[in-house]
Protein backbone atom coordinates (compact mmCIF):
# COMPACT_ATOMS: atom_id res chain seq x y z
CA UNK A 1 0.00 0.00 0.00
CA UNK A 2 2.81 2.41 0.83
CA UNK A 3 3.95 1.92 -2.71
CA UNK A 4 1.11 2.87 -4.53
CA UNK A 5 0.86 6.29 -2.26
CA UNK A 6 4.49 6.79 -3.14
CA UNK A 7 3.80 5.97 -7.04
CA UNK A 8 0.81 8.24 -7.03
CA UNK A 9 2.70 11.44 -5.14
CA UNK A 10 5.98 10.70 -7.35
CA UNK A 11 3.61 11.14 -10.33
CA UNK A 12 1.64 13.95 -8.99
CA UNK A 13 4.93 15.94 -8.42
CA UNK A 14 6.44 14.96 -11.97
CA UNK A 15 3.42 16.17 -14.03
CA UNK A 16 2.51 19.45 -11.56
CA UNK A 17 6.65 20.26 -12.24
CA UNK A 18 6.11 19.31 -15.95
CA UNK A 19 3.04 21.71 -16.18
CA UNK A 20 4.32 24.69 -14.24
CA UNK A 21 7.48 24.70 -16.35
CA UNK A 22 6.00 24.56 -19.70
CA UNK A 23 2.76 26.62 -18.75
CA UNK A 24 4.02 29.55 -21.28
CA UNK A 25 2.36 27.39 -23.56
CA UNK A 26 -0.70 26.27 -22.20
CA UNK A 27 -1.65 29.38 -20.26
CA UNK A 28 -3.38 31.60 -23.05
CA UNK A 29 -5.09 28.24 -24.69
CA UNK A 30 -7.26 28.21 -21.14
CA UNK A 31 -10.48 30.65 -21.86
CA UNK A 32 -11.21 33.26 -18.64
CA UNK A 33 -14.87 33.40 -18.24
CA UNK A 34 -15.55 37.28 -18.37
CA UNK A 35 -18.16 37.43 -15.82
CA UNK A 36 -16.09 36.02 -12.96
CA UNK A 37 -15.05 40.21 -11.83
CA UNK A 38 -16.65 42.60 -13.31
CA UNK A 39 -15.18 46.23 -13.11
CA UNK A 40 -17.13 49.19 -11.69
CA UNK A 41 -17.31 52.49 -14.18
CA UNK A 42 -13.80 53.74 -15.02
CA UNK A 43 -11.91 57.15 -15.12
CA UNK A 44 -9.18 58.16 -16.97
CA UNK A 45 -6.86 57.95 -13.61
CA UNK A 46 -8.01 54.04 -13.27
CA UNK A 47 -7.29 53.58 -17.21
CA UNK A 48 -3.89 54.61 -16.20
CA UNK A 49 -3.38 52.63 -13.48
CA UNK A 50 -4.36 49.40 -15.59
CA UNK A 51 -1.44 50.42 -18.41
CA UNK A 52 -3.95 52.10 -20.85
CA UNK A 53 -1.32 55.26 -20.80
CA UNK A 54 1.69 55.67 -23.67
CA UNK A 55 3.80 58.41 -24.46
CA UNK A 56 1.92 58.48 -27.70
CA UNK A 57 -1.30 57.61 -26.31
CA UNK A 58 -1.51 59.97 -23.12
CA UNK A 59 -4.11 60.67 -20.59
CA UNK A 60 -2.52 62.36 -18.08
CA UNK A 61 -3.89 65.57 -19.47
CA UNK A 62 -7.34 64.49 -18.87
CA UNK A 63 -6.48 63.51 -15.88
CA UNK A 64 -4.42 67.08 -14.92
CA UNK A 65 -7.70 69.24 -16.19
CA UNK A 66 -10.49 67.36 -14.27
CA UNK A 67 -12.35 65.28 -17.08
CA UNK A 68 -15.45 63.77 -15.87
CA UNK A 69 -16.20 61.25 -18.84
CA UNK A 70 -16.05 58.05 -17.97
CA UNK A 71 -12.83 57.15 -19.47
CA UNK A 72 -12.13 54.65 -22.30
CA UNK A 73 -14.83 52.38 -24.31
CA UNK A 74 -14.92 48.91 -21.99
CA UNK A 75 -15.36 46.65 -25.10
CA UNK A 76 -12.27 48.35 -26.80
CA UNK A 77 -9.99 48.09 -23.60
CA UNK A 78 -11.08 44.50 -23.16
CA UNK A 79 -9.97 43.92 -27.07
CA UNK A 80 -6.81 45.21 -26.48
CA UNK A 81 -6.23 43.89 -22.66
CA UNK A 82 -6.71 40.40 -24.54
CA UNK A 83 -4.42 40.97 -27.28
CA UNK A 84 -1.59 42.29 -24.84
CA UNK A 85 -2.02 39.54 -22.89
CA UNK A 86 -2.41 36.90 -25.99
CA UNK A 87 0.56 38.06 -28.27
CA UNK A 88 2.58 39.49 -25.59
CA UNK A 89 2.91 43.20 -27.09
CA UNK A 90 2.71 46.49 -25.05
CA UNK A 91 -0.30 49.06 -25.06
CA UNK A 92 1.06 51.13 -28.33
CA UNK A 93 1.49 47.42 -30.39
CA UNK A 94 -1.89 46.72 -29.12
CA UNK A 95 -4.18 49.34 -29.76
CA UNK A 96 -1.98 49.60 -33.20
CA UNK A 97 -3.55 45.76 -33.79
CA UNK A 98 -6.63 46.83 -32.01
CA UNK A 99 -7.20 49.95 -35.30
CA UNK A 100 -6.26 47.52 -37.81
CA UNK A 101 -8.20 44.87 -37.39
CA UNK A 102 -11.50 47.09 -36.93
CA UNK A 103 -10.37 48.96 -40.30
CA UNK A 104 -10.39 45.35 -41.88
CA UNK A 105 -13.77 44.70 -40.18
CA UNK A 106 -14.77 48.31 -42.02
CA UNK A 107 -12.84 47.50 -45.48
CA UNK A 108 -10.56 50.35 -44.64
CA UNK A 109 -6.84 49.37 -45.50
CA UNK A 110 -4.13 49.54 -42.60
CA UNK A 111 -3.11 53.32 -43.97
CA UNK A 112 -6.43 54.38 -43.23
CA UNK A 113 -7.72 54.42 -47.29
CA UNK A 114 -11.10 52.81 -47.68
CA UNK A 115 -10.72 49.59 -50.20
CA UNK A 116 -13.85 50.46 -51.97
CA UNK A 117 -12.88 50.36 -56.13
CA UNK A 118 -15.28 53.22 -56.03
CA UNK A 119 -13.30 55.64 -54.24
CA UNK A 120 -11.60 58.70 -55.77
CA UNK A 121 -8.82 61.01 -53.73
CA UNK A 122 -7.54 64.02 -54.43
CA UNK A 123 -3.98 64.79 -53.09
Amino acid sequence: MGYVLYSVSFSLLVVATVLYLTRSRWLPIIPVPEYIYTRLPSSFTSDMENGFSSSAFDLSTNVASGDSRAGLDEQGKREVRRIMKNRRVGFDEARRIFTEQRFAKNNIGPDGRPRDPKFVSFS
